[in-house]
C-alpha cells in the first residue's frame, strides 16, 4: 500500500457513538416498541415498524413476492385510498418508504412531531389493513414486470442472479429473485394471506425517535398497536444458511458484451458470529474502499477495470462475501488471477500495523458519520433486530472494530477468503472463454 504524504497530521481519537438510551417495551399482545427521545434537532419524529418474513419466506414458486408486497402496502387501506395517503402525508410534512429484506418487510413513516400520532394512526392502517385494491395490484405487477426486463439486460443483475444460488446452496436465501411467471401468479388473495401470514406482533418491532417523550410515544403506540392480535404460532424464518458450499463455475453468455462482469462468492458469518469483527475488517482490508487491495490492484495498478472491491453481508440465518469488478474483455482471465492472489495474500500474511489501522479508521469514522441522523439509528436499529443484533450494537461497534487484530484478520482470511473456496461467475461475450480454462470448468447459462 501506497504511503500517505508525510506531513498529513495524524488521526484524531475515534469517537465511539455515545451509549444508546434506548427504553425497551413490550406490549400485552407482544409487540416489542424501542423508543429513542431526544431534546435537540430539529421537530421530527420517526416510527419504524419492522416484522419477520422477508424474501427469504416467499412461497418457492413466488420469489420475490415480499418485495411487491411491500411496495404494494401504501396503496391503500381500508379506511384511505393511495391518493387520501398521499395527501395526508404531505399535509403533516410526513414521508412514507417501505422496502423488503431477505428476513422482513420494513415500514417507515416520519414528519413533524406536532403530526405523530396522526403518522403513526396511519402507519398502523398501512401495516395492519392493507386493501391491495385489484387495480393498484395489476400496476404493481406491470412495473415489476418491467423492472424484471429491464433488469435482465443489466450485466450486474446477472451475475447476482447466478451467484447467490451457487452461495446459498438449497437454501431460501439463494432464490429471491422474482421471475416473469412467478410475478404473474400473484393475486391480491395471495397478497392479502401472505401479509395475514407474515405481521403479527410477537414478530414485529417498532421503533420511535425523535421530538418525542417515552410516555407518549408508548401511549401512541399502544392506542394504534395494543389491540393488535395474532393467531396460532409464527410460520416465518427459515433454517440456518449453509456454513460451506462447493466451489462452482458459471458463465452467462451476453453475445456482445464490451466488459466481463466478474463475481466470487462464498458463504461466510450470520450477524451475530463472534467471527462477524474479524472478517468485517478483513473484507475492507481486502475490497472495501478505494485504497484496498482489490481496487489499488486491479484498477490502480493493472488497470483492468474503474473499480473492484469486496462486499460482507451478513444476515439472520447467513452471510456471505462476494467480490467483484467488471473488466476489459481481454483481460477477464488475468482479472480473475489478481482476484485469487489477493485472497491469498491476505491470508499469507499479517496486515502491516499501518494498513490495519487506516481500514479500521476508514470503517469506525463511515459508521459514525452514516448513523449520525437520528433517523439513520433508529433504521439501523430495526435492520439489526431483523438480523439478530441487540440495541446496543451500534454504539459497539467502533471499539470492536478497533480490537480487531492482525492475527484475527488473518485466520478471518484463511477461513473465508480462501483461493480454493469461492464460486466464481462471469457474464461476457463468449469470446472470452478461452481465458476461463485455467480456472476451472465453466457451466454454461443464458
Amino acid at each position: 500500500m501506497d504511503a500517505l504524504p508525510k506531513d498529513l497530521p495524524p488521526y484524531g481519537p475515534d469517537r465511539p457513538l455515545p451509549p444508546l438510551h434506548v427504553e425497551q417495551r413490550t406490549l400485552h399482545n407482544g409487540m416489542q416498541v424501542w423508543i429513542l427521545p431526544r431534546t435537540d434537532g430539529p421537530p421530527m419524529v420517526q416510527f419504524v415498524l419492522t416484522v419477520r418474513g422477508g424474501l427469504a419466506d416467499d412461497p418457492p414458486l413466488q420469489p420475490g413476492l415480499s418485495n411487491l408486497l411491500a411496495d404494494l402496502l401504501k396503496e391503500g387501506t381500508e379506511s384511505r385510498s393511495a391518493a387520501q395517503i398521499a395527501g395526508d402525508l404531505q399535509s403533516w410534512g410526513g414521508q412514507l418508504h417501505t422496502e423488503a429484506n431477505v428476513d422482513g418487510i420494513t415500514i417507515t413513516a416520519s414528519g413533524l412531531a406536532s403530526n405523530a400520532a396522526k403518522i403513526v394512526t396511519l402507519l398502523s392502517e398501512i401495516a395492519l389493513s392493507p386493501s391491495f385494491p385489484r387495480d393498484e395490484v395489476e400496476h404493481g405487477k406491470l412495473r415489476a414486470l418491467q423492472a424484471l426486463v429491464a433488469a435482465r439486460t443489466d450485466p450486474d443483475w446477472l451475475a447476482r442472479k447466478a451467484l447467490l444460488p451457487l452461495v446459498y446452496p438449497g437454501h431460501p436465501y439463494g432464490h429471491t429473485t422474482p421471475a416473469e411467471a412467478s410475478l404473474l401468479s400473484i393475486t391480491q388473495d395471495t397478497l392479502a394471506s401472505e401479509h395475514d401470514r407474515r405481521f403479527r406482533p410477537d414478530e414485529a418491532l417498532l421503533v420511535i425517535s425523535g421530538r418525542i417523550g417515552v410516555d407518549d410515544a408508548l401511549r401512541m403506540a399502544d392506542a394504534v398497536f395494543g389491540d393488535w392480535r395474532a393467531e396460532g404460532k409464527p410460520s416465518v424464518g427459515v433454517g440456518p444458511a449453509p456454513a460451506a458450499a462447493p466451489a462452482a463455475r458459471v458463465f452467462v453468455a451476453r453475445g456482445g458484451s464490451v466488459q466481463s462482469a466478474i463475481r466470487l462468492g462464498a458463504p461466510a458469518v450470520t450477524a451475530s458470529s463472534p467471527d462477524y469483527y474479524p472478517l468485517l475488517v478483513a473484507n475492507a482490508v481486502l475490497g472495501q474502499g478505494f485504497r484496498s487491495r482489490l481496487n489499488l490492484d486491479l484498477r490502480e495498478d493493472k488497470g483492468y477495470t474503474y473499480g473492484a472491491g469486496s462486499v460482507f453481508h451478513a444476515d439472520r440465518m447467513g452471510g456471505s462475501v462476494i467480490a467483484y469488478a467488471n473488466v476489459r474483455n481481454a483481460v477477464t482471465g488475468a482479472a480473475i488471477g489478481r482476484f485469487l492472489a489477493d485472497y491469498g495474500g491476505l491470508g499469507d500474511q499479517p496486515v502491516p500495523a499501518v494498513e490495519l489501522a487506516q481500514t479500521q479508521h476508514y470503517l469506525v469514522g463511515s459508521y459514525l458519520l452514516f448513523n449520525q441522523p437520528q433517523g439513520q439509528v433508529a433504521d439501523a436499529l430495526a435492520e439489526g433486530w431483523l438480523a439478530g443484533r441487540s440495541p446496543q450494537s451500534l454504539a459497539e461497534f467502533a471499539p470492536k472494530v478497533e480490537a480487531v487484530t492482525a492475527a484475527q484478520v488473518q485466520d478471518a482470511a484463511r477461513k473465508y477468503f480462501a483461493p480454493t473456496d469461492p464460486s466464481i461467475v462471469v457474464v461476457g461475450d463468449p469470446a472470452v472463454l478461452p481465458q476461463l480454462r485455467p480456472y476451472g470448468t465453466f457451466e454454461t447459462s443464458r
